[in-house]
C-alpha cells in the first residue's frame, strides 16, 4: 500500500477509479466536477442520471460509482464533500465520510489504484490545509484496515494544496 502526490489533471490519471467531488444532483458542475463530466463523456451522465432516478442523487458524505466512460480509468467514484460553513455543520467529519465512503466503495468493487482531488476545498470554501488533513488521516485509518487497495493518489490542481499534502504527508 502507497500513498501517492501528483500536481495535475485529475482525468489524465491511469488508476482504476478516480474520485469526483460531486454536487448532490451528480449532473456535473464546475471545477473537478465538470472537468470529470466533459473528459468521460455522456456516458458518465448517462449513469449518474440512472442511479438519481433510482435514488434521489447522492447525500453530503456518500459516494456512488459508475463507469469513467473515456477516461483512462475504469471508473469514476461520485462524493458530494460538505460546504464550509465555518465548521459548525459537522463539515469535518462529512469530508471524512467522503473520503472512506470513496475508499469502502473501491475496496468493494476490486480498485486497487485510487485518485482523489483535493474534496471540497474549491467553490465549497473548506480551508485547504484542514480538509488535506482530514484527507490523510481518513486514507491512513482505511489502509490500516483493508489490504485490498495498493495505491491511493492525491491529485492537485494547483500548487499551494500540492505544497500543503507535501508537508502533511512528510511530517
Amino acid at each position: 500500500m502507497m500513498i501517492k502526490l501528483l500536481l495535475g489533471d485529475i482525468t489524465r490519471i491511469e488508476v482504476d477509479a478516480i474520485v469526483n467531488a460531486a454536487n448532490s444532483s451528480l449532473l456535473g458542475g464546475g471545477g473537478v466536477d465538470g472537468a470529470i463530466h466533459r473528459a468521460g463523456g455522456r456516458a458518465i451522465l448517462d449513469e449518474c442520471r440512472r442511479i438519481v432516478e433510482r435514488q434521489g442523487g447522492c447525500r453530503t458524505g456518500e459516494a456512488v460509482i459508475t463507469t469513467a466512460g473515456k477516461l483512462p480509468a475504469r471508473y469514476v467514484i461520485h462524493t458530494v464533500g460538505p460546504v464550509w460553513h465555518g465548521g459548525i455543520n459537522n463539515e469535518d467529519q462529512l469530508l471524512t465520510n467522503a473520503y472512506s465512503n470513496s475508499l469502502q466503495l473501491a475496496a468493494d468493487n476490486g480498485v486497487k489504484t485510487i485518485a482523489f482531488p483535493n474534496i471540497s476545498t474549491g467553490v465549497y470554501g473548506f480551508p485547504k490545509e484542514r480538509a488535506a488533513k482530514i484527507a490523510i488521516e481518513a486514507v491512513r485509518k482505511f489502509l490500516k484496515n483493508d489490504k485490498s487497495l495498493r495505491e491511493v493518489v492525491f491529485v492537485c490542481f494547483d500548487r499551494e494544496n500540492h505544497e500543503i499534502y507535501e508537508r502533511l504527508l512528510n511530517a
